[in-house]
């Protein structure tokens, strides 16, 4: 069998308007540009691209239209907001997208945006993971919300891998809907908690202030 190899010319070219600024990897075994996406981000493609992040108390959906082969995936850390207004956060998308009302609105109305219909939508969902010590389960707050808001909204869920109390690294492809779940370890828990703990407070804060929000970095 021949061996894979790039293409000549990057799938960044062919990407939608809105996420052309976006940066992207080769993965060699999957033979396939990989865009990553953090939380307060999401991202929606038509091309053989694939979409990956890191969950831990975050939820991730998946959304493609399984007819007109456009599809993406967000990325958020609360379920609702208590702030109003917006702000302008990471690589140009708004902070708002950190709370799972806009998250869902903002990736179903871009896959519909170009050319999706909700009759042909299939979702999957993932993450919501305790993580985190306390009283209060993030995780399970993000679960019900977004459960709660597909339901309203008429939307089915095709397959889900929720909950638990550990995080999810996941790498989505809207072309085919193939979703690839790792479960990671305590160290990487760790890490992730410290990230998360540190952005959610940071946005608790902006909703006090009505300041900028800066999204925790890349885990590398």
């Amino acid at each position: 069998m021949t061996k894979a190899t790039r293409p000549a010319t990057p799938f960044k070219h062919l990407r939608l308007p809105e996420f052309g600024h976006m940066s992207s990897y080769w993965d060699s075994v999957q033979n396939v540009e990989v865009v990553r996406i953090l939380a307060g981000e999401y991202y929606v493609t038509h091309c053989q691209e694939m979409i990956t992040t890191v969950l831990g108390s975050c939820i991730s959906a998946c959304v493609r239209d399984k007819v007109a082969n456009i599809g993406g995936m967000n990325h958020f850390m609360l379920p609702e907001e208590n702030r109003p207004g917006g702000d302008q956060g990471h690589r140009g998308l708004s902070a708002d997208a950190a709370y799972g009302s806009y998250a869902m609105e903002r990736l179903i109305n871009c896959v519909l945006k170009y050319g999706g219909r909700r009759e042909n939508l299939e979702i999957k969902i993932f993450g919501g993971g305790r993580i985190m010590g306390g009283m209060t389960d993030i995780g399970l707050q993000n679960i019900n919300f977004v459960r709660s808001y597909l339901r309203t909204e008429g939307l089915n869920i095709a397959a889900e891998d929720v909950g638990g109390d550990l995080p999810r690294r996941m790498a989505y492809l809207p072309a085919t809907g193939k979703v690839l779940v790792k479960r990671l370890r305590n160290v990487r828990s760790e890490t992730i908690i410290k990230q998360e703990s540190a952005y959610r407070d940071d946005l608790r804060r902006s909703e006090n202030r009505g300041g900028e929000v800066e999204l925790f970095g890349d885990f590398g």
